[in-house]
């Protein structure tokens, strides 16, 4: 072989050697993000996630914000499934409050990890309300005269109407957002949406919790659903369990803390 083709022959290995080096040192790519679901409570609508819903999607993520009818557990979950299947790859799905006993009746295979923020997690046949025992976690504020009832139409109740409670105009900031601004609260209070009383009284059905690996926030100061009550439904179903001195507004107050622990739950 003379000198020219030897060197030729010489260059072409060393450029394969080093193209294939630099394949063998060039990271995977990186996995794509969850897609972030966010189910609102009651007394709340789809803005009070605005907060959290900016700091996901300032990381990167894919964040889903659908409307809870706040009709009960089976017709509230069946409506996030409807969102749910118009998704494609993993789910991260949250729940604040009553959303998160919509989350727990909520079934799809694409969730890989549930978030419960300040919130409810029924086991099968227990009712919302069993949640706030006054007996066994005593300290939830939300009742008369700061729960008040009023008649609403209803198409989903019989007649077409159906009794809602909501959280009264002069009791809303200091006992669901005292850690907010009264700016923030009033804006928050104009966004309240009332819950039908049945909600809390109908059973859960079979628990998406019982297979899929969950975290709870507890604020400490939550004047709603007793900081008690929800230590004792993280332990049972199992969550890894962040504490917070916040209040049930914790998702308003604290966007950032709630965004760190879904974060959390999305990279496991």
């Amino acid at each position: 072989m003379s000198f020219v083709r030897f060197a030729r022959a010489a260059l072409a290995t060393i450029a394969l050697v080093a193209a294939l080096g630099s394949a063998l040192i060039t990271p995977a790519a990186a996995a794509p993000l969850p897609t972030v679901v966010l189910v609102h409570g009651a007394f709340a609508d789809t803005t009070s996630w605005d907060a959290v819903a900016a700091e996901l999607r300032g990381r990167g993520y894919t964040v889903v914000v659908p409307d809870n009818p706040l009709r009960g557990p089976g017709y509230d979950a069946a409506a996030v499934e409807k969102t749910l299947a118009g998704i494609s790859g993993p789910v991260v799905l949250v729940g604040h409050s009553y959303g998160g006993a919509v989350i727990t009746n909520t079934h799809n295979p694409n969730v890989k990890a549930l978030v419960y923020v300040a919130a409810f997690a029924p086991a099968q046949g227990e009712p919302v309300q069993l949640g706030l025992d006054p007996i066994r976690f005593p300290g939830s504020q939300l009742l008369p005269p700061v729960l008040q009832v009023k008649v609403v139409d209803d198409a989903q109740a019989i007649g077409g109407r159906n009794l809602d409670g909501y959280i009264a105009a002069d009791a809303f900031h200091r006992v669901f957002a005292p850690d907010v601004s009264e700016a923030t609260a009033a804006t928050m209070l104009a966004h309240q949406r009332s819950i039908a009383l049945w909600a809390n009284l109908e059973p859960s059905g079979p628990t998406s919790w019982s297979n899929t690996p969950s975290w709870s926030l507890i604020p400490t100061g939550d004047n709603i659903i007793p900081p008690a009550s929800q230590r004792f439904m993280s332990g049972r179903i199992g969550a890894h369990t962040v504490e917070i001195a916040a209040s049930h507004a914790v998702l308003v107050s604290q966007p950032g803390v709630v965004a760190d622990l879904i974060d959390t739950a999305a990279s496991n």
